[in-house]
C-alpha cells in the first residue's frame, strides 16, 4: 500500500502528467472550489471594494478560442493583494483561503460573454520589484480542468519593465491593462480569450498559429503617412490614437477595385463612430519599394476617392525594422490583412477578406458591439 501511495504521488509531480493538464497544471488554482458560492453571477463586488483603496472596475468580455464568439457560464476566480501589498486574511475565513487573503471572489460570464470585477487597485508587495497584480484562474463548463490566465497587471506600474513584459505568455490575451479614470472609478477593460496560448487546450478548426494573435496588443509602429491628418509624418497610430478603436488594413497593392471599396467604406464607417474609431492603410509593394512613387499613388488614391478621416500609410516591406512594421507579423503573401484592436488590443483579425455587403456587415457589427464609453459610469458603492 505505502509502495502504491508513493507511486500517485510521485506520478502526481511528474512533467508527464502535467503535459497532460489542460494549462500544464495550476498551482493555486483548486482554491477556486473553495467556500465557493452557489450561486456566481455576471458582477462580482470583491470584499474590499468600498474601502480602504483605489476603487477599481475590471470589465469586458470573455470569447471562445475564436476570439470572437461570446462564451457563457464561464467561471472566473481572481485573488489579489490588499492596499498594503498584503494577501490579508479575515478571521472568518476558512484555513484554505487565507493563503490567498480575503481580496478573492468569483464571476460567471453571461449569456453575451460580459463580466465585471468591482474591487480596490492592489498594490505590489513591499520591497520587491514585482508589479502590483491580480490573479485570474478560469473554468470553462465543459473543460475538465481549470487553468491560470497571465497576471493582469497595470501599463504605467513603474515596475513593469520591458524585461518583465518579456515574462508573459499571453496567456488568454494580455494581462496588461490600460486604465482610465471616471469621477472616483478606475477602469479597466479586459476581454479573454479561452484556451489562448494555453498548453494541452483542445483543437479547434481556426489555426491562430501565424501572425498577431486576438488577445494579443497591437505593437508600436512607424509607417509613412502619405495621407490624412498626420501627413508627412512617422506617426505611430496607436501610440497616438490606441485608447478606442482602430482598424489596420494591409494591402501589397492600391489599384483594385476592392481596395477602393473597402476604404469607401471605412471612410463612412470612421464617420459614424467619430473620435472613436481610427482607420489606417498601411501598404507595400515589397519588392518594389519607391518613397517618392509610393507616396504619391497614395495622394492620388486620397483623392480620387475624397477621403477625410482615414489615414493611408506605406513602408519599404512588411519586413521591415527601421519602422517596426516587421513587428504585426503580416504575411505579404496575403491579398489584405484587416486587424482590429480596441486600446491596443486585437478584437478582430481577418484574412483575405472580400469587400461585400456581408463582410462589411461583420466589421461594423465588432466594431459597434466593442465601442463603450465607460466615462459615464455611475459607481455603486453598495456595501458587502
Amino acid at each position: 500500500m505505502k509502495y502504491f501511495l508513493f507511486f500517485v504521488l510521485a506520478l502526481s509531480n511528474s512533467p508527464c502528467l502535467s503535459q497532460m493538464i489542460i494549462g500544464g497544471g495550476c498551482d493555486g488554482c483548486e482554491l477556486m472550489y473553495v467556500d465557493t458560492p452557489k450561486e456566481i453571477t455576471s458582477t462580482s463586488y470583491s470584499p474590499a471594494w468600498n474601502h480602504d483603496g483605489d476603487d477599481l472596475l475590471i470589465t469586458g468580455k470573455i470569447y471562445a478560442n475564436d476570439g470572437i464568439t461570446p462564451a457563457s457560464d464561464v467561471i472566473v476566480y481572481y485573488w489579489q493583494t490588499d492596499n498594503q501589498g498584503y494577501y490579508s486574511s479575515k478571521s472568518n475565513q476558512s484555513k484554505e483561503s487565507k493563503r490567498h487573503g480575503y481580496i478573492r471572489g468569483w464571476v460567471k460570464s453571461d449569456s453575451k460573454g460580459n463580466y465585471s470585477i468591482y474591487t480596490i487597485k492592489p498594490k505590489p508587495y513591499p520591497n520587491r520589484d514585482i508589479p502590483a497584480h491580480i490573479h485570474l484562474s478560469i473554468k470553462e463548463p465543459n473543460i475538465k480542468d481549470e487553468y491560470y490566465t497571465d497576471n493582469l497587471v497595470f501599463n504605467y506600474d513603474p515596475l513593469l519593465t520591458t524585461e518583465k513584459r518579456k515574462e508573459f505568455k499571453n496567456r488568454g490575451g494580455s494581462g496588461v491593462l490600460r486604465t482610465l479614470r471616471s469621477n472616483e472609478l478606475i477602469i479597466a477593460e479586459h476581454n479573454i480569450i479561452l484556451g489562448l496560448n494555453i498548453p494541452n487546450y483542445p483543437k479547434t478548426e481556426l489555426d491562430l498559429t501565424y501572425g498577431l494573435q486576438i488577445g494579443e496588443d497591437f505593437p508600436s509602429i512607424t509607417p509613412h503617412h502619405a495621407w490624412g491628418p498626420d501627413k508627412d509624418t512617422n506617426a505611430c497610430p496607436v501610440c497616438r490614437y490606441g485608447r478606442h478603436l482602430g482598424i489596420m488594413y494591409f494591402v501589397k497593392e492600391i489599384e483594385s477595385k476592392e481596395v477602393k471599396d473597402w476604404l469607401l467604406f471605412f471612410e463612412e464607417l470612421s464617420k459614424e463612430q467619430g473620435d472613436y474609431l481610427k482607420v489606417y492603410l498601411i501598404f507595400s509593394h515589397e519588392d518594389s519599394y519607391n518613397f517618392a512613387i509610393d507616396k504619391e499613388q497614395l495622394n492620388k488614391l486620397g483623392k480620387e476617392l475624397g477621403l477625410k478621416r482615414i489615414a493611408l500609410t506605406f513602408v519599404p516591406s512588411f519586413q521591415d525594422k527601421a519602422s517596426d512594421i516587421y513587428l504585426t507579423k503580416i504575411n505579404p503573401d496575403n491579398r489584405n490583412t484587416i486587424i482590429i484592436y480596441k486600446n491596443r488590443n486585437i478584437i478582430g483579425k481577418y484574412i483575405n477578406l472580400n469587400a461585400n455587403n456581408l463582410n462589411y456587415s461583420r466589421v461594423s457589427i465588432l466594431i459597434d458591439n466593442n465601442h463603450s464609453d465607460y466615462f459615464n459610469l455611475k459607481i455603486d458603492k453598495r456595501k458587502n
